[in-house]
């Protein structure tokens, strides 16, 4: 196990290389950030040139692949880091400098333990994307079909164990801090994040993501999945169909190709609220690095290392919620946050629904153009302050997806409402999902589960009750913080520097 000075040194030094490239100063201006931290940052930074212009891509990619893992999440919304910042966050998403040739050959090779022209007739060189954790190249198999093979770079799997490991610790010592740290949950947090990169290093996994992803979406025709090559995939090597498209950031290929720009963005816009509510599984990291337009004007989909899930009973609730901010009705909203537990129920129901509605109004029918994002986040992160509604990862990831759709959509059709363009979707499904033949197949549904648990709650009942003479269970203690003297105050202090990189990125988005 790692030593807490281990972890205590890596985080001095990613602070310090995020100070030198000024990616701190906006934590530190946060009013809710300790005083402690902002000293800790002063520390930091203390000696170092600052640039005005923060360079964040710089900063993280000379961390390492898991900061960079974060940063392609800001690089979508120049409405919050900015036009400069957002521009040079794209170089984290496909052009970063490729592993030479030799080890991506050999590590082909080494997957399937066989030559490669048994597998391949012919692989290009140069790589046609390279990222965090792994690097594309163009191929052709040896019964003719054209397709990419996506290769992890090597080593990528311990650089992110240990890099993680010191997240978790960092997470640990955070949340012992309690108050709003602990509200947002950071070890949990982590513990999603390192499910996500588990998917993402495993590319098997990765590659039964897209195929279930593609049996989901064949509702929507224009939003189309590459086939994957199993016999030419493994856990570090995955083989899948070729695009030959127009990525969907070059507005003026697209516009010279005849593509309709607003439908385009209709179609992303329904293709996402497809999967993410229809579904119920979605692909996470939709930018614009991954998203291309076929000639025949579908949309095609690539990186499916981060998926998200959500269950079908949380999936109502965020179709109500939905549906409700689009009609106004807050205080159904409100309702449906007490129901799923994410507001605790000392609160007030008519108190949350006026604190949504103060958000809501202002932005109602108004084109994305119009709405100030920063504010409407700003003062949607104020009520989960104010009613202490702990942080929900499964939320964040689909929230953050949320942010990168409209960001995509936004930069095809400025004009486009999101809130109307998701209404008649949501509408209709909420109505076959809450109609009276779904009611009653849930109530059989439900009532059969109860009668076939019975004989389990009796014997749990039986084992509850005590006998006669036993002595009756000792009652749960309070807990008592435990206060550390000596070294202890550094390792919380210190940990924080990393809390703006490693904790889902919880300061380090909404500062930005």
């Amino acid at each position: 196990m790692t030593r807490p000075r281990t972890h205590i040194w890596r985080l001095l030094k990613w602070g310090r290389t995020l100070a030198r490239h000024g990616a701190l100063s906006g934590i530190e201006r946060d009013p809710l950030t300790p005083v402690p931290v902002r000293r800790m940052i002063r520390i930091a930074r203390f000696g170092a040139r600052v640039p005005k212009q923060p360079a964040y891509a710089d900063a993280l990619q000379a961390i390492g692949p898991a900061a960079i893992k974060l940063g392609q999440t800001l690089a979508t919304r120049p409405d919050l880091v900015g036009e400069e910042a957002t521009h040079d966050l794209l170089r984290l998403q496909d052009r970063l400098p490729p592993v030479p040739f030799a080890q991506i050959e050999e590590t082909i090779a080494r997957s399937f333990d066989r030559p490669i022209d048994q597998l391949f007739s012919s692989i290009d060189p140069e790589s046609v994307g390279a990222a965090s954790i792994a690097q594309v190249h163009k191929a052709v198999t040896t019964d003719g079909r054209t397709v990419a093979i996506k290769v992890l770079r090597p080593g990528i799997e311990k650089i992110f164990a240990r890099d993680i490991e010191t997240y978790e610790w960092a997470a640990a010592q955070v949340e012992a801090m309690g108050g709003e740290l602990a509200r947002l949950r950071p070890r949990l947090t982590i513990e999603t994040f390192k499910r996500w990169t588990a998917r993402e290093l495993d590319l098997r996994r990765e590659a039964a993501s897209a195929s279930e992803l593609a049996d989901g979406m064949e509702a929507e025709p224009d939003f189309i999945i590459p086939r994957i090559d199993w016999q030419r995939t493994g856990g570090r090597v995955m083989t899948l169909e070729w695009f030959d498209g127009i990525k969907i950031s070059d507005r003026d290929a697209l516009d010279a190709a005849g593509h309709d720009r607003k439908a385009l963005a209709t179609k992303l816009v329904r293709a996402f609220l497809r999967q993410a509510i229809s579904e119920g599984f979605f692909h996470a990291d939709l930018h614009q690095g991954n998203l291309f337009v076929l000639p025949d004007g579908k949309i095609g989909a690539i990186d499916f290392g981060i998926m998200g899930r959500v269950d079908r009973r949380a999936r109502l609730w965020l179709a109500e919620i939905l549906y409700g901010l689009i009609t106004g009705n807050y205080r159904r909203v409100a309702e449906i946050h007490f129901e799923a537990g994410y507001v605790p129920p000392h609160h007030n129901v008519a108190e949350f629904a006026t604190a949504l509605r103060a958000v809501g109004e202002p932005i109602r029918g108004l084109p994305v153009k119009d709405i100030s994002i920063g504010q409407m986040l700003d003062g949607l992160f104020g009520i989960t302050r104010d009613f202490d509604m702990p942080t929900q990862p499964h939320l964040l990831l689909l929230q953050k997806t949320m942010v990168m759709v409209e960001g995509v959509a936004t930069s095809l059709d400025p004009d486009i409402n999101m809130w109307e363009t998701a209404k008649p979707f949501v509408g209709e499904w909420l109505r076959s999902e809450l109609g009276p033949e779904a009611a009653i197949a849930d109530r059989i549904r439900d009532d059969l589960n109860t009668l076939a648990r019975l004989p389990q709650l009796v014997r749990r009942l039986e084992a509850e009750i005590p006998e006669r003479g036993a002595a009756p269970p000792a009652p749960p203690l309070r807990e008592v913080e435990v206060v550390t003297i000596g070294n202890g105050w550094k390792y919380g202090l210190v940990a924080m520097l990393g809390a703006g990189l490693g904790i889902a990125g919880s300061w380090f988005w909404f500062s930005g």
